[in-house]
């Protein structure tokens, strides 16, 4: 039985390491190698060319500067809208309103989020009109700024809202007894138990943003920075895929940076052995001035996206405002633009059922057996490496491996591009909730006579479904929205809807940008609603069959893992 049990074990972790052996490691090695090709043998040239030309150089410098600004302005206002959530006495609604939409972006391309600052800021924007003058310059650092800071600001407070929830708040009562200024207090019972999330926060900040394609490719204009460069020397009028791999391998550096920087930020995150629920003090001044902030903040976000159910039901923005619904329907009667929602769809299903098998799997490897722990690093690793390659080297890497193959365009290929591209997070969720589940139920099974296998499809899989769910809809969430990666892979027949927008901006057809973004927001909203509606029913039917006291550890473990 534990023989059986073994190579049950040692089956599922060698199909896991396979995947990624060939969908990962073989095209990075492939892009690695291209970039010092030149004429049939290896140099250095490339490298020379890249690192002494102008262009690169200064787009770096660019994607360095925004890229930090937006890091530091992105981790502070996530930081007031967790401050206003966690340490004021303002209204729940007002919270839950916070809560729900500070994450709305993430339901979205960022390449929309480019035609909405342009439809918003624009000489003939929606702002600009209420405002009665442009207020900045549109395309540029600062389109750029803004478009990166609603990018990065929900990522950056669901990390620091998360972390703010388990600060043990009796410090401060005790910090006030003492007698210390209210500087002291919020300095050493706040923002330094912070201090590790929040430095995270801008190092994740600071990665998105310099990775991102979708908003420079919508408001960068003049001002080009990495991501830029690498499109154009690759799908651009003169590709040079040699140069292109040098760029794609460059950007790597951040990622390295990034790990480094991660783990040594571990260290600064403090925890508490128990948390403290305390009243928090009244004050009027200090909820009037977060709440009237907080809803400035989140104001700016949402008047930028409420162009996109403006403007597609507008005759002609902004010459005859007169309502119409003439956009929309043209949209429903091409054809052509619904086999790309449907292409979506497919390629979101297809990403979720297999990212969830995948991470599953992973998990299972390391938090439910005893495989040696070398073994259990190799995933380890591979989560780090998947949680800060950009997806646009991913997508390259994957044009120069399977260009002239079978999957050469295929939705297949998309589908494993996302599974890959977006694996850290899921497998860190699911393994987080298999490791807290009881570690005796495998071996008391074995006992009675079942094999390894078979308690994981009875007994843990039905216990893990609720978190299961949760990451079948975080796969299929970012496969609607995806557009770095998926730009180098997708074909004609294969088009999803990011690279169907990315094709319609060179004809100006914002109409049809919008009815689509709407489209890929509606059917994000409803999938979340219906998967958190499945996980919670799941989470209920397992607490009602499990022993008293054993259902309130398994919700608490399950909203660990959220």
């Amino acid at each position: 039985m534990r023989a059986r049990k073994e190579l049950e074990i040692k089956g599922i972790y060698l199909a896991v390491t396979l995947l990624f052996l060939v969908f990962l490691l073989i095209p990075l090695c492939r892009l690695f190698f291209k970039s010092f090709e030149n004429g049939g043998g290896l140099t250095l040239n490339n490298y020379r060319e890249v690192l002494t030309g102008r262009g690169f150089l200064a787009a770096f410098g660019n994607s360095v500067r925004i890229s930090v600004c937006c890091g530091l302005l992105s981790t502070l206002l996530a930081f007031l809208l967790a401050y206003t959530i966690h340490y004021s006495n303002l209204p729940g609604a007002f919270k839950r309103f916070i809560r729900r939409a500070a994450v709305i972006p993430m339901l979205l391309p960022t390449i929309t989020y480019g035609f909405a600052i342009i439809y918003s800021f624009g000489k003939q924007g929606l702002i600009t009109k209420l405002f009665g003058r442009q207020l900045f310059d549109l395309y540029g650092f600062w389109g750029l700024l803004l478009g990166y800071l609603i990018y990065t600001l929900p990522v950056s407070f669901l990390l620091v809202s998360v972390t703010m929830e388990y600060i043990d708040k009796k410090f401060s009562v005790v910090s006030r007894i003492m007698g210390d200024k209210p500087w002291q207090t919020f300095v050493g019972t706040v923002a330094r138990p912070l201090s590790g999330t929040l430095a995270a926060s801008f190092v994740q900040c600071f990665f998105l943003c310099f990775t991102d394609y979708g908003i420079p490719a919508s408001v960068g204009g003049r001002y080009e920075v990495v991501a830029t460069v690498l499109y154009n020397e690759m799908l651009g009028s003169l590709p040079n895929f040699n140069r292109g791999s040098v760029v794609a391998v460059l950007m790597l550096v951040p990622s390295v940076i990034t790990i480094a920087l991660l783990r040594y930020l571990e260290k600064y995150n403090i925890r508490y052995n128990r948390i403290s629920p305390i009243e928090i003090r009244k004050n009027r001044l200090r909820d009037g001035l977060l709440g009237l902030a907080s809803a400035a903040v989140l104001a700016v976000v949402l008047s930028v996206f409420a162009v996109i159910f403006l403007v597609p039901f507008v005759e002609e923005w902004p010459y005859k405002v007169s309502f119409t619904t003439g956009h929309l329907r043209s949209v429903l009667r091409d054809k052509s633009l619904l086999g790309v929602y449907r292409n979506s769809l497919l390629a979101a299903f297809m990403t979720a059922f297999l990212g969830a098998m995948t991470t599953y799997a992973a998990a299972l490897s390391t938090a439910r057996s005893h495989l040696p722990e070398r073994g259990k690093r190799v995933i380890e690793n591979i989560s780090l490496i998947t949680n800060t390659i950009p997806g646009m080297v991913v997508g390259i890497a994957y044009m120069l491996v399977f260009t002239g193959t079978s999957l050469q365009n295929t939705l297949a290929l998309i589908v494993i591009c996302n599974v890959i591209h977006y694996f850290s997070t899921p497998y860190l969720m699911m393994k987080n909730s298999l490791a807290k589940m009881n570690a005796s139920w495998e071996t008391t099974a074995m006992l009675m006579g079942d094999t390894w296998l078979k308690t994981i499809v009875r007994v843990v899989t039905p216990n893990a479904m609720a978190t299961i769910l949760e990451v079948f809809s975080y796969y299929f969430v970012n496969a609607m929205v995806t557009v770095s990666a998926v730009i180098f892979i997708a074909g004609a027949r294969t088009m999803v809807i990011t690279t169907k927008i990315k094709e319609l901006q060179y004809y100006t057809k914002y109409n049809e940008i919008f009815v689509l973004s709407i489209l890929i927001l509606a059917t994000n909203l409803a999938a979340k609603a219906l998967f958190r509606f499945l996980a919670t029913e799941r989470r209920d039917a397992a607490s009602r069959c499990l022993p008293a006291g054993a259902g309130r550890i398994l919700k608490q473990i399950a909203g660990g893992t959220k």
